[in-house]
């Protein structure tokens, strides 16, 4: 009878184990605008098609494609997020761990001598005491306080999950970026080498008619001034590469003597022959690892004021005992009288309740700065958006203005020329001209290095998601 009063009970405990207090988690609605066409998308550079996730398929270049997919697998970055994610995971198992019975299993023996008038007569009065016991215990979750735990530990583990996503989209973009700086780093030394070259004509050129007095040693002392100073931007240029490549070897997971051969082996800067596809605002922001993790962040930290608000209510737990005294081992199992125990467990902090409260509001004061933080980083993925696509945009305008100077530029060298093989014009006018020519290719080609550093901007910002981990 006792004992079906006490099922009873517990199930009767269950069902109103339902009931949750604290406030459940509303996903936050971000700006009617932010869900949008984005400003910036301009026609033949961007378009509001989906945005692909493995954006560096664009480049059409296969070692690209295997040193990212060596990033993702052997970064340092991804590993500890990864590692943080199975933390995380951890800590949910942990905080589940609460849901199920807890089991206590205890057995001790003594030796001790009592009193005779405690001993019956003719009963020894020195032995050994033998007890064994198990005892099984379970909190009723009246009040939600075990479920709010494990909500918030979902949202905790959602966020981790978000973060590694994070980590991933940073280190695919600067594995590209590294990749595109040696690239775009290799494309300019040729271009210096390049007017090196040219300058080194014009110095011979100039030095022969210096010979047969058509000109001035100063005019050959001035295109000689010019191409050593072009001279000089090489090695500059060559460590700039050469400090991409130590780059990309740390992003993939290498000492710098273990990056492959074949990762420096390009030598133009990387271009895309199609318009970016952006999507839209509600596409960035499902996209975004960052607003996920920020809203995973918020639902855990509303969780949290439910856990602190189940403190204001008792705690009840059910509990169960049976075990055996006996005086010595034989008899512990021998079918001796057994002793049990069966019931309810109250405990309530009740009235002294300041301390509950306050973390109650510490916690809601936690959610607050997490919805703030949703917000900023809703209007943060969108400010560094709009700000990649706009950049990009007048960096491609900025090119095309440099093209059409550089081919004028080209032009005036090769009119200059013609001009002082004639005679017609001083060495000054034609040391102009060189002058000019070279400041607008290298200008060119250090615009097709921003170009591709800008496009990488554009692809981190417009974020990714991936199912690992």
């Amino acid at each position: 009878m006792i004992l079906r009063s006490f099922l009873i009970a517990t199930v009767s405990a269950l069902t109103l184990s339902a009931c949750a207090v604290g406030p459940d988690f509303a996903r936050p609605t971000p700006p009617p605008a932010a869900s949008g066409p984005l400003l910036s998308v301009k026609e033949g550079v961007t378009t509001s098609a989906p945005a692909d996730a493995e954006w560096w398929r664009l480049y059409k270049d296969p070692v690209l494609d295997g040193l990212v997919a060596d990033a993702l697998a052997a970064n340092t970055d991804v590993r500890v997020a990864v590692a943080r994610i199975a933390r995380a995971r951890a800590a949910l198992r942990e905080v589940r761990g609460d849901r199920l019975p807890s089991t206590d299993l205890s057995a001790g023996a003594t030796y001790g001598r009592v009193s005779e008038s405690q001993t019956l007569p003719g009963a020894d009065r020195e032995g050994w005491q033998v007890d064994g016991g198990l005892t099984v215990g379970y909190e009723v979750d009246l009040f939600g306080r075990v479920s709010r735990g494990v909500e918030a530990a979902r949202g905790d583990l959602a966020a981790a999950q978000a973060d590694a996503d994070a980590v991933r989209v940073t280190v695919a973009a600067e594995t590209a970026r590294a990749y595109a700086d040696a690239a775009s780093a290799a494309e300019r030394l040729g271009v210096a080498r390049h007017i090196v070259d040219l300058l080194d004509k014009s110095v011979a050129l100039t030095a022969r008619r210096a010979e047969v007095g058509l000109t001035t040693k100063l005019d050959t002392a001035r295109v000689a001034a010019l191409r050593d100073q072009r001279r000089a931007d090489i090695p500059a240029i060559a460590a700039e590469r050469d400090a991409a490549l130590f780059r990309l070897a740390t992003l993939t997971g290498r000492a710098p003597a273990d990056l492959p051969p074949i990762a420096a082996e390009r030598q133009t800067t990387l271009r895309l022959d199609q318009p970016i596809p952006v999507g839209d605002g509600a596409a960035l922001l499902a996209r975004r690892p960052d607003v996920a993790a920020a809203e995973r962040r918020l639902a855990a930290a509303t969780a949290r004021i439910g856990v602190a608000t189940a403190d204001l209510y008792p705690r009840i737990s059910l509990g169960g005992s049976i075990g055996q005294t006996s005086t010595g081992l034989g008899d512990l199992f021998g079918g001796g009288p057994l002793r049990w125990l069966l019931g309810p467990l109250i405990s309530w902090s009740f009235p002294n309740q300041e301390a509950v409260r306050a973390r109650i509001d510490g916690a809601e004061a936690d959610s607050q700065a997490a919805l703030a933080e949703f917000d900023g980083t809703v209007l943060g993925a969108l400010e560094e958006t709009e700000t990649a696509l706009s950049t990009y945009a007048h960096l491609l305008d900025r090119r095309t203005a440099l093209q059409s100077a550089r081919d004028q530029a080209e032009t005036a060298v090769r009119i200059t020329r013609a001009q002082q093989r004639e005679g017609a014009i001083d060495g000054l006018e034609a040391l102009d001209a060189e002058r000019t020519f070279a400041e607008a290719q290298a200008s060119l080609a250090l615009a097709d290095a921003r170009i591709a550093d800008a496009q990488v901007d554009l692809f981190r910002a417009l974020g990714g998601r991936w199912s690992q981990g």
